[in-house]
């Protein structure tokens, strides 16, 4: 029986405005969780598992006979950002919001879960993977951590991600590299603080620092290969000085943003030199830490044009494109990646959709029926009883 659409987008609507009123942090998705399992058992999905890594939820949808199985996923964590704006949706949960469309990705994959239960059109299984804690690099780990590819397998995934500035109805992936790898960092500098009108009786950091900082700009401009992708980011300048005392301790933080393992290396690498350096000329202690949180996003080619063929089900022909460059952007998808192929897409939110984890950033729910439909006709493309198996 074919699913009455518009009644499908009211209620994918009704659900996303829900869950940006109600945003939960990271390993906090309490309510969102049971919400979303709720959804799921009124459905008549075959199975429904809460708890998965943390506060994660898998359910599995069979049809048929086939033997082959494909992930959908969706992320669900809020970030620690307050709203503005008087939309009568408006975060409840002070500080926190959905800023970067997470309330939108669960709602068109409980979507394309109701679809495809009641339409059916495949032949095999399909694990509905709802995740937590995207946004700090943590939630995939954890569901992996917790044995979802042993519990729950899969030949393959995919995910879906909204793009401000790209009109809704459209669609992109590439082949290879999508979104970066982020490595963060902090360089602890050591020294002398005292009095600010006798510099000379200690040795103080705060200089040091700055052209600590001035120097970590010339990694990627003068010490990587002008062919390789790389951003070095100083986001935070952190003493224990004051307005009349110059400070003995100083923290630099940041990120680093790449798409090859080599060139992360080479960026830590550089990174320590120059801060040995400049503690040895100012005569204080420097020290590094340096922590890899996302690696990076590749699309496996044979399963990018599998997505670029679903598309063409969903979308107009003007509306698919091939995105030329990868954005330094980073996404825990990514870890599925090393145990399955897969690929991962771009919808469009709208050309004046302000931008991601802005406070007045909201999912365009025009959106969501593209994006159901797109999972469902990844599922039908890939679970055909003749569908090739990946290259």
């Amino acid at each position: 029986m074919a699913l009455d659409m518009g009644r499908l987008v009211s209620e994918m609507t009704q659900w996303r405005r829900h869950l940006h009123a109600n945003p939960e942090f990271g390993f906090e998705e309490k309510r969102t969780s049971a919400f979303v399992a709720s959804k799921l058992r009124e459905f008549g999905l075959d199975e429904v598992v809460e708890g998965v890594g943390g506060t994660g939820v898998v359910a599995t949808l069979r049809r048929g006979s086939g033997n082959r199985s494909i992930a959908l996923r969706a992320d669900m964590d809020a970030l620690r950002i307050p709203e503005q704006g008087s939309r009568p949706y408006k975060s409840r949960n002070e500080g926190v919001m959905h800023a970067c469309g997470h309330d939108g990705h669960t709602a068109m994959l409980l979507g394309a879960a109701r679809l495809l239960a009641e339409e059916s059109g495949f032949d095999g299984t399909v694990r509905f993977i709802f995740q937590p804690a995207e946004e700090w690099g943590r939630g995939a780990l954890a569901m992996i951590d917790d044995g979802i590819m042993q519990r729950f397998p899969f030949d393959e995934i995919y995910g879906i991600h909204n793009m401000p500035g790209l009109p809704v109805g459209h669609f992109q992936t590439r082949s290879g590299a999508i979104m970066s790898a982020e490595d963060n960092f902090e360089i602890v500098l050591r020294g002398i603080g005292g009095h600010a009108a006798r510099p000379h009786s200690g040795n103080e950091v705060l200089v040091a620092a700055c052209a600590l900082v001035t120097s970590l700009q010339t990694i990627v401009s003068r010490r990587l290969n002008p062919t390789d992708i790389g951003v070095v980011s100083v986001t935070e300048l952190i003493t224990d000085g004051t307005r009349n005392a110059l400070p003995g301790l100083a923290r630099i933080l940041g990120d680093a943003r790449s798409f090859r393992p080599e060139v992360s290396a080479e960026i830590e690498k550089q990174m320590r030199i120059i801060a040995e350096g400049t503690a040895l000329m100012y005569n204080i202690a420097a020290e590094v830490i340096y922590t890899r949180e996302f690696v990076p996003l590749l699309n496996d080619p044979a399963l990018a044009e599998e997505a670029f063929a679903a598309a063409a089900d969903v979308f107009e022909p003007g509306s698919i494109e091939v995105r030329q460059e990868p954005m330094t952007g980073s996404e825990d998808f990514a870890r599925f990646l090393d145990y399955v192929p897969g690929c991962f897409v771009f919808l469009g939110n709208g050309q004046d959709s302000p931008p991601l984890h802005n406070p007045n950033y909201d999912f365009n729910d025009d959106g969501l029926i593209h994006g159901a439909r797109l999972h469902a006709a990844i599922v039908r493309r890939r679970l055909a009883g003749n569908a090739p198996i990946r290259p």
